[in-house]
C-alpha cells in the first residue's frame, strides 16, 4: 500500500532542505574562514583596485578558479552561494510537493515566484 503525500510530509521535507542548506553553508563558510586565516590574509589599503571586470563570465570563471585552488575566500564565497540558493531550492522542493499533491493553486504560485527569481538572478548583474 503507497502511502498518500501530505501536507505535513511536505513540510517536514522542506524543513529538513532549510536546515540542510543553513548548516551545510555554515561549515563550508567555516572551512573558508579557517584557511582564510592560515593564508595571512590582508584588507587591500585602497579599494579602487579591487576590479571584477565588466562581464559576470569573467566573474564566475575566476570564482570557478579560485575554488579549484582552494582559496579561502573563494570557499566563503561559496558558503555564501549555497545560503543564497537554499530558498531557491525550497520553492523547486515545494512546487514538486505540490505537483505531487495536485494543488495546483500553490503550482502556479510556486512557478511564478521561481521565474521572477530566474529572472532577478539572471538579469541582477548588469553594468
Amino acid at each position: 500500500m503507497k502511502k498518500d503525500f501530505t501536507d505535513i510530509d511536505l513540510n517536514r521535507s522542506v524543513g529538513n532542505l532549510l536546515r540542510l542548506g543553513v548548516i551545510f553553508s555554515v561549515i563550508i563558510s567555516l572551512i573558508g574562514f579557517v584557511k582564510l586565516f592560515l593564508e595571512g590574509f590582508k584588507m587591500p589599503k585602497k579599494y579602487t583596485m579591487l576590479e571584477m571586470g565588466n562581464s559576470s563570465e569573467k566573474v564566475w570563471t575566476q570564482f570557478w578558479n579560485s575554488i579549484q585552488k582552494f582559496d579561502g575566500m573563494a570557499i566563503i564565497q561559496l558558503g555564501i552561494l549555497i545560503l543564497i540558493f537554499t530558498p531557491l531550492m525550497r520553492i523547486i522542493f515545494a512546487l514538486i510537493g505540490y505537483l505531487k499533491e495536485k494543488d495546483y493553486l500553490y503550482v502556479g504560485i510556486s512557478a511564478i515566484v521561481l521565474a521572477i527569481m530566474a529572472v532577478s538572478f539572471f538579469t541582477g548583474y548588469a553594468h
